[in-house]
């Protein structure tokens, strides 16, 4: 049928069968890619736009709604060159990291000021007002401190005449849907591509047979394994190709697939009873298991489903000696006094989903034989072209991968996924450009995940010194299908150097598999290590914060401890469980610690084209501000503004030089040195006065080696591990309604000493959002599966709950610049260090503020009231 509507005030006309969504389209048909599909049931906003005047949901809406309607979608809030306030308020104060939630954000924004203008004139709404106006949003960078700010000056006027400072500079195109993602991109001939999943967690897979005419690849059968075991529920087969999304999702839900069923196991701790189902039965299964870390797994024994222990042996047989003799004298229960000074506790956390809100998706063309582009994704443009080479058996000369714009990924867009294997597959067979986007069930099922755990610790002081006398710490890692987990080793690069052991075991259920995610297994780590360090304080009398600095020989931290010991939140604490009434205010401190990494290949190229400064390289920005670093770094030695600076990321083939992947910390720290060495030469081989200067010059440089690197570089996958760790304090407050178990985080301060921030808003940005993500690790966050069938039941935005505006406390960062003078640039990455010991301060705030100790995450309302009621730790 023909549909009749006016769309940023212009008349279009567009057939519809009557099942679309307004989404789909704005997006498809009328190519607003502003708009975005996230969720697909009304739960995170992203695809908010006006119909005659109101916000509606674009997933929810039925197409038809827009027949004879005035619809404004992100595109249509600016007039040409001129931003509403809102998009110039976003800017200023940077209520955006990746961007690919932010058009919605706008969009609502929008007609909530004007609203409140016409209403209150510039009043500032508080925030409460702010959240409720946008309750139907969510951001996974946690960048609600930025929208809350936006907002306010917006409402206050403050950006009726212009923007301000604008520190990032690809804002403009994200606050005006400008921005072109991997989901936003349409080839001419393009068809669209499904997945046939198994809804088996354990089976054998019958051979694949595709009706006539279909273009389909049996994915079990391209393994060349001949292994046709499937391990999880959800875990892709088969991936077919048609002309339109929903005829390829008919084929893929159709397709007559013999699957033999066999027992599994999704619970760890029956994974690991006499006669639980062998994830791996063989030897060379056991070698195939997927790695649930950036670096690999390292060599240690099977047994059954469990695989290890990896020891780190700090001194271990001591550690174990003094542990189990102190042990052998009697131990103290939690939360009272132990004779022995020997502390032991049991620690577990909940699966956490990576949750980005791009998801994974690809667009392959090998319509050329000779030449394969993918559109993809991706942490990592230069990594991925070399393993999609490999894979495909190519030249690396032969592919390009394009990423100008990623939706954010927190480590689950770091490897080559079953999406770019299925697009490119298909493409190759048709000869024809494919696209595969999955959707919002399929991100919270099979994507990657942060892993649960199950952590026992041992901490054994000196009664009269309280100094350490030995530490022990035990992890069970469940990651599904995937091994590698370093959660206990990460402990031992905290606090005295006194004989300690650290035992990592992967428990291998038939569950998704992990992977990669911000800061992997430090904020796990951190939960076990820094309760039993509170619990330390709190038995022997002493100040949280007082008894980690004497323990703790990190300068940096050392600087934070003195910050965070004169802030009036924590000067102001109150006695553990002193508290009466139903309201109960707690604070609690945690530390975090990460290693310093850097890509000694990276090189970026500064040139002139047009008296206009160009840097290039083969890197990424999903968020996290790739862009605007080079683009200062370059600007800063040439003396202009960073906007006069065009860099090109995002895109790999053979001209152009390597980048690091966005992961482990790396990607500022390699990108700023080598980009200012570069615009140095530059500058000293033409000068400043760009005007003169012909076309084509240019000058490249490598970060390359520095004092900051060990003696003996220790190079993990083309990364290398540098001296010294960067560092972090978070001291949290917490409101506890004792009456239905709910826990409110008030206020959190979070201390960062990376050295030198070169991006002075985006990486306060960055550090809110770590904050934002540590709660929703405390409070909320847990992936569930059916026991019955291993299928996942948190697999969409209302059963996954992720923090919203409304739980977002008061934040203040601050930053320690020193200690980092030997390092190019004087400052390393935060991205990791900032998210390590949120989640464990808001557990020790609860303690705090109850007297009960919570054991394991998230604390959900009910664990709070099964504790108070109990009067023990559980």
């Amino acid at each position: 049928m023909e549909l009749n509507t006016t769309v940023n005030d212009e008349s279009r006309v567009v057939e519809v069968d009557g099942t679309e969504a307004a989404v789909d389209v704005v997006r498809d048909r009328l190519g607003l890619t502003g708009t975005k599909l996230v969720c697909g049931s009304g739960v995170c906003g992203a695809c908010t736009m006006l119909v005659d005047g109101e916000p509606v949901l674009g997933c929810l809406t039925p197409a038809t709604r827009l027949r004879d309607a005035a619809v404004t979608t992100v595109e249509g809030i600016a007039h040409g060159e001129n931003l509403h306030p809102v998009q110039r308020a976003f800017m200023h104060h940077d209520g955006l990291q990746c961007g690919y939630c932010t058009t919605g954000f706008i969009v609502d924004a929008v007609a909530f000021h004007d609203r409140w203008r016409t209403d209150h004139g510039t009043d500032e709404p508080d925030r409460q007002t702010i959240a409720d106006a946008l309750a139907g949003h969510l951001c996974r960078c946690g960048a609600y401190e930025g929208i809350f700010r936006a907002v306010a000056a917006a409402c206050r006027g403050e950006h009726d005449d212009g923007a301000g400072t604008v520190e990032r500079v690809d804002a403009p195109a994200k606050v005006t849907g400008a921005a072109v993602y991997t989901t936003d991109v349409s080839l001419p001939g393009m068809m669209h591509a499904a997945f046939c999943r198994s809804d088996v967690a354990a089976g054998i897979v019958g051979p694949i047979t595709f009706p006539p005419g279909v273009v389909g690849v049996d994915l079990l059968a391209q393994e060349g394994t001949g292994d046709r075991r499937v391990r999880w529920a959800g875990q892709p087969i088969a991936v077919v190709a048609a002309d339109s999304p929903a005829e390829a999702r008919r084929i893929a839900r159709e397709l007559e697939v013999r699957v033999t069923p066999h027992p599994f196991v999704v619970d760890p701790e029956e994974a690991v009873r006499p006669g639980a189902p062998l994830v791996y039965a063989t030897r060379a299964d056991r070698k195939a298991a997927p790695s649930a870390g950036e670096g690999g797994s390292m060599p240690a024994p099977w047994d059954g489903n469990r695989h290890g222990p990896a020891r780190t042996p700090f001194l271990g047989t001591v550690a174990k000696r003094r542990i189990a003799s102190a042990g052998s004298r009697g131990r103290g229960a939690p939360g009272g006094s132990g004779a022995t000074g020997l502390v032991e506790l049991e620690l577990r956390t909940g699966v956490q989903v990576h949750t980005a809100f791009e998801p994974h998706a690809c667009v392959a063309d090998w319509t050329d034989p000779q030449h394969l582009r993918v559109w993809l994704s991706t942490q990592g443009v230069d990594l991925m072209r070399t393993e999609i080479a490999g894979h495909f058996d190519l030249d690396p000369a032969e592919v390009e991968v394009v990423a100008e714009y990623v939706g954010g990924g927190f480590g689950a867009k770091l490897s080559l996924t079953m999406e770019a294997v299925g697009a490119i597959s298909l493409s190759r067979i048709a000869r024809r450009p494919v696209k595969l986007v999955l959707d919002r069930h399929e991100e919270l099922t099979g994507t990657g995940n942060r892993p649960g755990s199950r952590t026992r610790v041992s901490l054994l002081v000196d009664d009269r010194s309280q100094a350490v006398k030995a530490l022990t710490v035990d992890t069970e890692s469940h990651a599904g299908v995937a091994i590698g987990n370093s959660v206990a080793a990460l402990a031992m690069l905290m606090y005295d150097r006194t004989p300690r052991l650290a035992r990592d075991v992967d428990v291998v259920t038939n569950a998704p598999p992990g992977a990669p995610f911000r800061g992997p297994g430090g904020p796990t780590s951190a939960w076990a290590l820094e309760q039993t360090v509170d619990e330390v304080a709190h038995r022997t009398g002493r100040d949280p914060i007082g008894l980690r600095a004497q323990w703790d020989g990190n300068q940096k931290r050392q600087a934070l401890y003195r910050w965070a010991t004169a802030l009036p939140t924590w000067q102001q604490r109150p006695v553990t469980g002193s508290g009466s009434g139903r309201f109960r205010r707690g604070v609690g401190v945690a530390t975090g610690n990460w290693i310093y990494l850097v890509d000694p290949d990276c090189e970026v190229v500064v040139s002139v084209a047009g008296g206009r400064l160009v840097a290039s390289t083969a890197s990424q920005d999903m968020g996290t501000g790739s862009r605007t670093v080079v683009a200062r770094a370059v600007a800063g030695i040439f003396g202009v503004e960073p906007t006069e600076v065009e860099v090109r990321l995002g895109r790999s083939h053979a001209g152009t030089s390597h980048g690091p992947a966005s992961g482990g910390s790396r990607t500022t720290v390699s990108l700023w040195s080598a980009a200012v060495d570069a615009a140095t030469t530059l500058r000293d081989r033409v000068g400043r006065d760009l005007a003169a200067v012909p076309d084509g010059a240019s000058a490249s440089a490598k970060r390359g080696g520095d004092r900051g690197v060990r003696a003996v570089p220790i190079t993990m996958n083309g990364i290398q591990i540098g001296r010294g760790f960067s560092a972090a304090v978070h001291v949290s407050e917490v409101e506890v309604d004792t009456r239905t178990g709910k826990t409110r985080v008030l206020r959190v301060h979070g201390g960062i000493a990376v050295g030198r921030i070169h991006a002075p808003v985006l990486a306060r940005s960055q550090c809110e959002g770590s904050i934002i993500q540590g709660i929703g690790l405390a409070l909320y966050e847990n992936q569930v599966l059916d026991p019955h069938t291993g299928l996942t039941l948190t697999a969409n935005l209302e059963d996954y709950r992720i923090p919203q505006l409304g739980d977002t406390p008061e934040i203040d960062i601050h930053f320690h610049e020193d200690g980092w003078d030997r390092v190019p640039g004087g400052g390393v990455g935060l991205g990791e260090v900032a998210t390590i010991s949120p989640a464990a301060s808001v557990g020790n705030a609860i303690f705090n503020a109850t007297g009960w100790r919570p054991l394991s995450l998230p604390v959900r309302p009910d664990r709070v009231l099964e504790g108070l009621r109990a009067g023990v730790a559980r």
